[in-house]
């Protein structure tokens, strides 16, 4: 039995795993989950598994109204909240489905508490993959890929011997801007970016989709994942989303994950491996399939793309400061105090300003975060890059 405590459980990822979930009561237990602002949705999840013992809110008003209509309940608030949820000695697995850099501490203790790891939380790896692949190692836990780019190859792997693996081919949709030109994007509003043509996905993940830093932030996770250094680590804009990522090996041959887009998908597999468990996604129908389309990212279209290749290749605190940036920009361009195309502008000035520390410390990955937000603010504020 898994008993699992979910980290952004009214997010994307977290409502598909909460469906994943209730589907296998005999195999899943949910005993903790965290929310930010979603308090109906949390009094529905209480209502709907009365397993529930434990819950994080993010919003200190909310969490103490919550907390007075159920004082049955265990509750937590915060990022504080989010540290304490994840490390409740009656769970034993972790869904990671937070947004963002706050995902990684919850992580790590959690790691340090013996708790397998499904993660969803791409900033996790991208900003402390070191520490986290020795944190792993050392406490004898288990972590399992729930993007369905990184479920993917894991799926693809199983049973190759590493040595026969000559690269990992990520696929990219290319977002919601992929059929326009640079110049049509210098006036682009929040709404369209959010119009995704494949998946349905959170805020930020879809605007990252767009600006193809999500795919930048894959890159720098995939290194980590699966040891594979970034020269053997490709991207490719396949629009149709069947193909979800492959694998080459030294021979030539290919092997690749095929499936709907459907993230129910990878994350049973998180949680359910190396079984596999039946669930009523649609099924993918060649007889309907007339085309698939590839095309070679331009990194001059993305420079996204090249950013990420540059920040993992050096290591350090690049990724840390690369994440971050982003984070900063993508917000402003949120609450409309920056442009689409200025969020990649916000990311790169941010990088070249920053002095690079090799082999961080978790606290010195921490102070490069907070380092890398306050620069990029500045420069948003000070009007220079708008």
């Amino acid at each position: 039995m898994k008993n699992i405590c979910l980290l952004g459980a009214s997010g994307s990822i977290g409502t598909q795993s909460v469906d994943v979930i209730k589907r296998y009561p005999n195999l899943f237990n949910l005993v903790a989950v965290s929310v930010n602002t979603s308090i109906d949705y949390l009094e529905e999840l209480v209502n709907t598994f009365p397993s529930i013992k434990y819950v994080c809110i993010g919003k200190y008003d909310l969490y103490e109204r919550f907390k007075l209509k159920h004082p049955n309940l265990i509750c937590f608030y915060g990022d504080e909240g989010l540290n304490q949820i994840a490390v409740i000695k009656e769970t034993n697995y972790l869904i990671n489905a937070l947004v963002g850099f706050k995902g990684l501490i919850p992580t790590i203790l959690a790691i340090r508490n013996k708790k397998d790891i499904g993660l969803a939380n791409k900033e996790t790896l991208v900003a402390c993959g070191h520490i986290i692949k020795k944190e792993l190692k050392e406490n004898n836990v288990k972590l399992y890929p729930i993007d369905s780019e990184h479920s993917a190859i894991f799926q693809c792997l199983k049973g190759e011997n590493k040595k026969n693996v000559e690269k990992l081919i990520l696929t990219a949709s290319g977002g919601s801007f992929r059929d326009k030109s640079r110049d049509e994007l210098e006036n682009v509003n929040l709404e369209e970016a959010l119009n995704h043509p494949n998946w349905k996905m959170g805020t930020k993940i879809t605007i990252d989709s767009a600006t193809m830093v999500n795919k930048g932030l894959e890159i720098i996770e995939a290194h980590w994942l699966f040891d594979m250094p970034y020269d053997k680590i490709d991207v490719i804009i396949h629009k149709e989303s069947i193909i979800h990522s492959m694998i080459q090996t030294r021979d030539g041959a290919i092997k690749a994950q095929l499936g709907t887009p459907d993230m129910r998908i990878p994350i049973m597999y998180a949680l359910s491996y190396p079984d596999r468990l039946n669930i009523d996604t649609e099924r993918l129908d060649f007889n309907k399939i007339s085309t698939m389309n590839f095309k070679s990212v331009d990194i001059n279209r993305y420079p996204a793309i090249r950013l990420a290749y540059e920040a993992g290749r050096k290591e350090g605190t690049m990724p840390t400061v690369f994440n971050a940036s982003n984070e900063v920009a993508v917000d402003a361009f949120i609450n409309k105090k920056l442009k689409f195309l200025s969020i990649e502008a916000v990311i790169e000035k941010t990088l070249l300003a920053h002095n690079n520390t090799s082999n961080p410390s978790l606290e010195e990955v921490l102070e490069a975060d907070k380092w890398a937000r306050e620069y990029a603010s500045k420069l948003i504020e000070s009007g220079e890059i708008n």
